[in-house]
């Protein structure tokens, strides 16, 4: 599978990565699948600490753990989960972000995380003291690099312009594509690699009934998907990756799978390209849309 370099870092990832919040809690195959996924050339794998209250980091830790030299870990930090379990609060700053990572560190059997992101932020936040944090860590070598996970535009400039963040992850895909307008050529001028989330857009551009999708009318989702099923006689799901991957800042797509099925579905796309009269037939089947807030 094909590898990209993540941002201004020394790592590099598979254009397909794994979304480990997929896996349900319990699911008996799931350590095959995840080592299923590493053989079919997968190297990066995303997990949070919020994913099922931190077991979602232990079933990755302990599946890849006999691997780990050979794959990229990512995991996410900012969500805190109260003592009762009834939720979380949002909590960004120095002290709890350290005392998390450890934990992170712990609940994955590593001694350090290739990347560590934001699980989140707003405008509000302590700011200069979260990427204090992140520096902090990378200086004791617990992690390798730093990211943030927002769609947030204002919050994205804020870190593009006061940290070494080497990726964000954010939703995008033919249905949303907000991130052309707001972020992708900032990203690209800083060399900073976005990650992907959500290319099939909840099913609607593969399977699901079509329905009012962000600020898109029922009509323009099915007109979407019928457009991706046109191309080429590929399956929807690796047109809809290859339209996303197309864009040169986006480094991976991280994919959601629980089933085999989907592994190698998603598997299959980095076997196919779109050309050049494909993508733009795709890119203008869906106007281009634009976020309304945060900017």
């Amino acid at each position: 599978m094909k590898l990209n370099k993540l941002g201004k870092s020394s790592l590099h990832v598979s254009e397909i990565s794994f979304g480990c919040m997929s896996l349900k809690p319990g699911q008996a195959d799931a350590k095959i699948l995840l080592n299923k996924a590493a053989d079919q050339g997968i190297n990066l794998f995303d997990t949070a600490d919020l994913y099922d209250k931190g077991e979602n980091e232990k079933l990755v830790g302990q599946a890849l753990q006999s691997r780990r030299k050979k794959v990229l870990i990512a995991t996410k930090v900012g969500n805190q989960w109260r003592p009762d379990g009834s939720g979380w609060d949002w909590n960004p700053t120095r002290e709890y972000i350290l005392k998390a990572a450890d934990e992170s560190l712990n609940r994955l059997r590593t001694d350090y995380i290739d990347l560590y992101q934001l699980h989140g932020g707003t405008l509000d936040d302590p700011i200069d003291e979260t990427i204090e944090a992140f520096e902090l860590l990378k200086q004791q070598g617990k992690i390798r690099e730093y990211g943030i996970s927002s769609i947030r535009p204002n919050v994205i400039r804020e870190y593009v312009s006061r940290s070494n963040i080497v990726s964000v992850m954010m939703q995008y895909s033919l249905l949303d594509r907000r991130p052309e307008e707001s972020c992708f050529e900032l990203l690209q001028e800083n060399q900073i690699s976005v990650l992907s989330r959500g290319a099939l857009a909840q099913g609607l551009l593969v399977n699901k009934p079509s329905k009012a999708y962000l600020d898109l009318t029922s009509e323009i989702v099915a007109n979407a998907a019928a457009a991706i099923k046109t191309v080429n006689n590929q399956s929807p799901a690796n047109v809809a990756l290859r339209f996303i991957l197309n864009h040169p800042v986006v480094a991976s797509a991280v994919c959601g799978m629980h089933t085999f099925q989907q592994l190698d579905d998603a598997v299959s796309a980095s076997f196919y390209h779109l050309t050049g009269d494909q993508f733009k037939y795709l890119n203008s089947a869906v106007k281009q849309t634009y976020y309304e807030q945060h900017r």
